[in-house]
């Protein structure tokens, strides 16, 4: 999981940083977007005068589909993510702490665990690849047969049939004069 305890760094001095390997066999990012590789990286907290500075680089693949030959792909994906956590209560009396001036700050538990999973799915969301492809040369389908042109790069069409409708425009030229 990605949640850690950081009541010891909350008592250490400002700059105090702590490194965690992360190693996550699955983690569920939304319905329509599967894991295809585990997510790995590494996450540094470094206590700051007021809260937990969270950093980390994570490593992925999200199972897609190539956007021109419509192949199952698994598409490999990097993020950094950077947060800063505040405390929900004081660490040494324990009273809960106003959150009203900042209540979309990521917070830390009453038990100064710092959950980093929201953060982690929302940054693999965005980094998504809007055009995945299987290979940067693909080739795509054809478009009047729907042929992989990447296992047969020889295929093609004799010319097509014109539609009977726009026989007229086939013989249609524009005037030699411009100003007619």
């Amino acid at each position: 999981m990605l949640s850690y305890n950081v009541a010891g760094l909350l008592r250490s001095s400002p700059g105090t940083v702590r490194t965690y390997p992360v190693r996550l066999p699955s983690l569920e990012i939304a319905p329509d977007l599967r894991l295809t590789a585990p997510v790995e990286g590494e996450v540094r907290l470094s206590r700051t005068g007021r809260s937990i500075l969270a950093r980390a680089h994570l490593v992925t693949a999200l199972e897609e589909t190539c956007s021109r030959c419509l192949t199952p792909i698994s598409a490999a994906v990097a993020v950094d993510v950077d947060e800063e956590a505040l405390p929900s209560v004081d660490l040494i009396t324990g009273a809960p702490l106003d959150v009203s001036a900042e209540p979309e700050a990521l917070r830390l538990d009453e038990h100064h665990e710092l959950d980093l999973s929201e953060p982690v799915r929302e940054a693999i969301s965005l980094a998504e690849p809007i055009r995945p492809l299987c290979r940067p040369d693909c080739r795509g389908l054809c478009a009047t047969c729907g042929a992989d042109l990447n296992s047969d790069p020889a295929h093609h069409h004799d010319d097509p049939q014109l539609d009977p409708r726009l026989a007229a425009l086939a013989t249609w030229r524009p005037p030699a004069d411009p100003t007619t």
